[in-house]
């Protein structure tokens, strides 16, 4: 599509839209970061009505979903490579401070659940954002590569994903919040008494995740203004 398309179904001139942008590229990375604040508000809310969608698993289930919901997002990893690869390069110059705000809001996310028991402790938390970046980037580029090949509907392999990176990052229930070991722990055998079982145990990981919950929530509210700001500013410039 080019500038002169997109300024006709605007109702604008073409020389309106380049007061805003100067490029075709730097409009869509604009297009991009709208539909992103999007997904981040409706990521923000599920947080503040239920703490358990803090842990990776549930919100990476939750992001994805709503990710394909986003047409241009959608599109961008299903269509066009190329255009998605260069969209990625001028990200990276225009905006450089954002992605390394989100880099550290994912890292501060990561430490707090270490903090709280939620997440394994016995990697390092560095390793723990890599595996969880590939991972999800991985499943949202399958959508294309592997779409031949791709199990169900959205909804099952957003399961899948989910249970993924529960598999890699998360501590079990049964292991209990604390433990940092997801394969043992109190209320891992049968019989352990009512302090130990599995409705105890989810109670304990409940209370842990609200306790973290602030936060992680208050983290997320900073780089949703980040976001709004970098919108501005893209728009002011």
């Amino acid at each position: 599509m080019t500038i002169d398309e997109i300024a006709r179904r605007a109702k604008v001139g073409k020389g309106t839209v380049y007061l805003h942008w100067k490029t075709k590229d730097a409009l869509l990375l604009a297009v991009m970061l709208k539909a992103q604040s999007r997904i981040h508000q409706r990521q923000l809310e599920r947080m503040r009505a239920d703490p358990l969608e803090i842990l990776p698993s549930r919100m990476l289930r939750r992001h994805f979903l709503d990710f394909q919901g986003e047409p241009v997002l959608r599109a961008l990893y299903t269509d066009d490579a190329d255009i998605l690869g260069r969209l990625n390069d001028t990200a990276k110059k225009e905006f450089a401070e954002l992605m390394s705000q989100g880099d550290r809001h994912l890292r501060r996310h990561l430490e707090v659940l270490r903090e709280h028991g939620l997440v394994r402790a016995d990697t390092d938390v560095h390793h723990q954002q890599y595996a969880l970046l590939a991972t999800s980037n991985g499943f949202f580029t399958a959508e294309a590569l592997l779409s031949d090949r791709a199990p169900g509907t959205l909804e099952v392999r957003a399961d899948i994903l989910a249970r993924t990176i529960r598999s890699a990052l998360e501590v079990s229930a049964e292991a209990g919040p604390g433990s940092g070991d997801p394969d043992s722990g109190p209320g891992s055998g049968p019989g352990s008494g009512s302090d130990f079982g599995p409705d105890a145990a989810s109670a304990r990981m409940r209370v842990a995740a609200a306790a973290a919950a602030p936060e992680i929530i208050a983290c997320y509210e900073h780089f949703n203004e980040l976001c709004a700001q970098e919108m501005r500013r893209q728009i002011r410039d």
